[in-house]
């Protein structure tokens, strides 16, 4: 579709969120310097990032692999204000400027309210968070303002009459969540078609649930024969009006190339393939498992250590594909750090999820399996 923004050449854009690591935990800033140069030589221009993601680090890597090699003007860069970087109105600047350095550029084109819900929306108007962005655009030091949105469609439109100076929402999309009463995709994706708001979709793969799908669901994608199960879930979210940028978190060269394959030259979803996807929705609500996306912002206040998303996805497999491994994979990521029924249930980890999961009794049922 069309829209009001300049300088952005395709539909899809670069999640800086889950980079490739070297044996250090770093980012493998060669890998990700030839993840970044094909997905440009392949025309596509967006980078988004945080710089909660990967502690800082995704910043900084794209200030090597992104800022010193390419013009500014050949690229759109947006970046958020998180929560867990300010306390009060006074520190919102100098976190900006921080933010400023770490990628080395003078302006994000846009610029997000992060995450925002009922949980902590309340600290981003207490500090005056919209009128710091909003004076930060007359200034240029950003070209567009925007929020990225996790909670109910009536909470959305609450936030966009509360600031109509809102330009974008990012929304989390994809084809199990459309008609989800918890994350409910589509009824905010109604509440932006209503205010007229431009939607970027986040978390179209569902942080790789959609990839890595039950043998029966696969199955009916693979005999489409049309792409990997990625693109159907990427095509479903940039195939809705209004949506104008769709983002993918890659990790991988091979990611970065199958999705560029089929971006280059998008192509909606046919009629077939919308049908398909709901009966793969079917099954995925015919088996147990833990909506997790595996952001990981559930990690850094975890007072017992417990590697939260990497225990669900142990969970997750088993019930998916009744894998042995997964019992191995959970004596791993357990070995060095807490297991879920170490949980003493302080809820740090709930008031952070963007999910919105239980993750205290979700624990329980993790540890019931395992332990």
């Amino acid at each position: 579709m069309s829209h009001p923004f300049s300088n952005i050449n395709k539909n899809f854009g670069f999640g800086v969120m889950r980079l490739p690591l070297d044996e250090n935990n770093k980012v493998d800033l060669t890998k990700f310097q030839e993840m970044v140069d094909y997905f440009i030589a392949n025309g596509f221009n967006y980078f988004d990032t945080a710089h909660v993601y990967l502690h800082g680090e995704s910043e900084k890597a794209l200030k090597e692999c992104l800022v010193k090699k390419y013009k500014r003007e050949d690229f759109v860069l947006t970046n958020k204000l998180s929560s867990s970087c300010f306390k009060n109105e006074e520190d919102i600047l100098p976190f900006f400027n921080l933010q400023l350095e770490c990628c080395g550029v003078e302006y994000f084109d846009f610029y997000l309210m992060h995450a925002q819900s009922s949980n902590n929306y309340e600290q981003y108007q207490k500090a005056h968070a919209y009128e710091v962005a909003k004076k930060l655009k007359e200034e240029g030091k950003i070209k567009h303002l925007g929020i990225s949105f996790h909670d109910s469609a009536e909470f959305l439109e609450k936030i966009l009459i509360d600031h109509p100076e809102v330009e974008v929402v990012q929304l989390q999309f994809n084809y199990l969540d459309y008609d989800s009463e918890d994350v409910q995709s589509r009824k905010c994706y109604e509440v932006c078609l209503k205010y007229n708001k431009p939607i970027i979709v986040m978390e179209p793969v569902k942080g790789g649930r959609l990839v890595n799908l039950p043998s029966k669901a696969d199955k009916l994608l693979k005999d489409l024969k049309n792409g990997s199960n990625a693109s159907y879930a990427i095509r479903f979210a940039a195939s809705f009006e209004n949506v104008f940028m769709v983002l993918s978190g890659m990790s991988y060269m091979d990611q970065v190339i199958d999705n560029v394959s089929f971006m280059k030259n998008f192509i909606p979803l046919n009629e077939i393939e919308k049908d398909t996807l709901n009966k793969v929705v079917s099954i995925f609500n015919e088996i147990p498992t833990i909506a997790c996306t595996s952001c990981k912002y559930c990690l850094d206040g975890c007072p017992k250590h417990i590697k939260i998303p990497s225990l669900f996805t142990c969970y997750n497999n088993y019930q998916l594909f009744k894998e042995d491994n997964a019992f191995d994979s959970y004596k791993y990521h357990t070995s060095e750090n807490g297991k879920a029924s170490d949980c003493i249930k302080c809820g740090k980890c709930e008031k952070i999820c963007p999910q919105h999961l239980k993750i205290r009794d979700l624990l329980k049922d993790v540890a019931k399996t395992f332990e």
